[in-house]
């Protein structure tokens, strides 16, 4: 899962962003609403975390050009305010849920993962190939009853091509859905991380590599 977290309080975005990476999604992270709204526009985000009163763009302002462009990526408005009045402002811009500041880190958490099955295709939590299954919800991964000890970025990168459902994936896909902004495009991680889950996943391969196109199990 792929975020953008637009807050111009720089110790809570901070704060936000290492916790979010601790629960395996990828962060990127602005400071104000227009770089927000720059990123988002060319990122493609599962889901944005959106506070309401930024610098330089106005968060409503955010929200309603992703809006009206049809952004993809589930919004969850952050705001001090926690009145109806605020509530309901901010559903009626767009926004897909609405979280009021200060709030527990295990309730931001959830509401995302929540908007994060919204926003794909109907598919179960529990993801199957042959003697493979992989438990979304948990982290967990098996091959023929055998646990699996998978890095955050090959699981992801396994949960990605297990959900593609034999479509190939292309390794600036997966740079992208996987990663973050601080991932070099011209970095060989993606490589080098279908290597290291080749590995452990062990034989017969089940990973394979598709010319000029990427990876599909």
């Amino acid at each position: 899962m792929r975020l953008l977290v637009i807050e111009d309080d720089e110790e809570m975005a901070q704060a936000v962003s290492v916790g979010l990476r601790r629960e395996h999604m990828a962060v990127d992270v602005a400071f104000d609403g227009a770089s927000g709204l720059d990123l988002a526009l060319v990122n493609d985000y599962d889901v944005i975390v959106l506070d309401r009163d930024l610098p330089r763009l106005h968060g409503d302002d955010v929200c309603a050009q992703l809006v009206q462009i049809g952004a993809r990526a589930r919004i969850l408005m952050l705001t001090a305010a926690g009145g109806t009045y605020d509530l309901v402002g901010g559903l009626a811009l767009g926004a897909d849920d609405y979280l009021a500041k200060p709030f527990d880190f295990p309730v931001l958490v959830a509401r995302i993962q929540a908007l994060f099955r919204r926003a794909q295709p109907a598919v179960s939590p529990v993801l199957r190939h042959d003697d493979l299954v992989l438990d979304t919800s948990q982290h967990r991964a098996w091959r023929a009853n055998r646990p699996l000890d998978l890095a955050p970025k090959e699981f992801g990168v396994l949960q990605l091509l297990l959900a593609s459902d034999g479509r190939s994936v292309s390794a600036e896909e997966l740079l992208e859905r996987v990663w973050d902004q601080a991932a070099d495009p011209f970095t060989n991680a993606v490589k080098v991380t279908i290597s290291r889950l080749r590995a452990k996943l062990g034989d017969p391969p089940i990973i394979e590599t598709v010319a000029k196109s990427g990876y599909r199990i």
